[in-house]
């Protein structure tokens, strides 16, 4: 097990190289013609989106003195922020450990050990909340185990909304101008970052959360999920509900469809995530033309070639199938628990108020 007096590297340089992603102009039927939208292709960037988030994390845990020079950092994550907080371990110097749980793809699971982190596995899902739920009750335990060990509880981090202030600044050279953003939603810190430094240039913006089947951050009731990197079993405080128009929930299917039509045909692609808003996407800039429609693939295909990319995993999970090519509408978000790709345009703080609307 690795402890605080573990060497690690520490590579400044690295932080150079962070952001400065492109946007792509995406035109691709999904799956009906659309009038195009813009997607930022962070995977493009060394970590992935995510590693805007953990060096900023990192980084303000070691101005308040939470970090210490050298200390581990240690982390649940279903993959996308485990590659992050590699980068920004190497960067700063911080060994860095991962709590992650068997459903993780194999080739996340190379990555991450192949980049330096050390990953603890969680065999079995906690009897209510699920993977989530048991990696964190792991990750305490692995906390007690190592001394000094920073914890930087991105769902619940302010300084995740943060990191992504530098995405904003990049998209507003980007682009003329934001209409309607797309954002997944998972810990809620790139929806909610992006948002409030965007809407200082475009007041009038709207933000469109895409949320996974069986997730509970708008209300749904939480079941076993599929997509990874985006969804929770728990209401993380970085999420903005108040920031947001209206709400999807993407299913597995349309995701499948998604990112396999992106890369036959737009060659820029990538998982659950980036299938997730790319179909929201191209559905709004169908239904609302020449309204300029922004979204961020937060990380590429590489990851996915066992289960998204692959006819076997996708078979035996039945994604080959048909996928919708419009949502469902419903009034409320707790109004029925969706099984397929749905639209609420109401957006209500779970923890605050589920009660249907006069």
């Amino acid at each position: 097990m690795l402890t605080a007096s573990a060497p690690a590297t520490c590579a400044p340089h690295l932080l150079g190289l962070l952001g400065r992603s492109p946007v792509a102009l995406v035109d691709t039927p999904l799956p009906y013609p659309h009038s195009g939208f813009y997607a930022k292709v962070e995977y493009l960037s060394p970590g992935g989106m995510k590693a805007r988030a953990a060096v900023a994390m990192l980084q303000a845990a070691r101005l308040r003195g939470e970090l210490r020079p050298g200390a581990p950092v240690v982390e649940s994550t279903s993959g996308t922020l485990g590659i992050g907080l590699a980068f920004a371990g190497q960067a700063l110097g911080h060994p860095v450990v991962l709590v992650v749980d068997r459903e993780m793809e194999r080739p996340m699971r190379a990555l991450l050990t192949a980049y330096g982190a050390a990953v603890e596995e969680v065999e079995q899902p906690h009897p209510v909340g699920g993977w989530q739920q048991a990696r964190l009750d792991r990750l305490h335990e692995v906390r007690a185990r190592i001394p000094g060990a920073y914890w930087p509880d991105q769902y619940h981090n302010p300084d995740n909304v943060t990191g992504y202030c530098t995405l904003a600044e990049e998209l507003t050279g980007q682009v003329e101008a934001v209409d309607v953003l797309v954002c997944s939603v998972g810990t809620g810190g790139h929806s909610a970052g992006l948002a409030r430094a965007l809407r200082r240039h475009w007041p009038g913006m709207r933000l469109v959360g895409v949320d996974t089947v069986g997730s509970t951050i708008f209300g749904q009731p939480a079941r076993p999920r599929l997509m990874r990197g985006l969804g929770s079993s728990i209401f993380p405080r970085n999420v903005d509900y108040a920031a947001f128009d209206e709400v999807h929930w993407v299913g597995p299917v349309e995701a499948v469809d998604t990112c396999r039509r992106l890369a036959r045909s737009a060659f820029v692609t990538g998982g659950w995530s980036t299938g997730a808003v790319a179909r929201v996407a191209a559905w709004i800039s169908r239904m609302q033309p020449g309204a300029r429609v922004v979204t961020i693939f937060p990380d590429g295909p590489h990851r996915y070639l066992d289960s998204i990319f692959d006819d076997a995993f996708c078979a035996t999970h039945g994604l080959l199938a048909p996928a919708p090519g419009h949502p469902i509408e419903i009034p409320y978000p707790n109004a029925v628990e969706v099984t397929r790709w749905s639209r609420c345009r109401t957006v209500l703080d779970p923890l605050r108020s589920m009660a249907v609307p006069a």
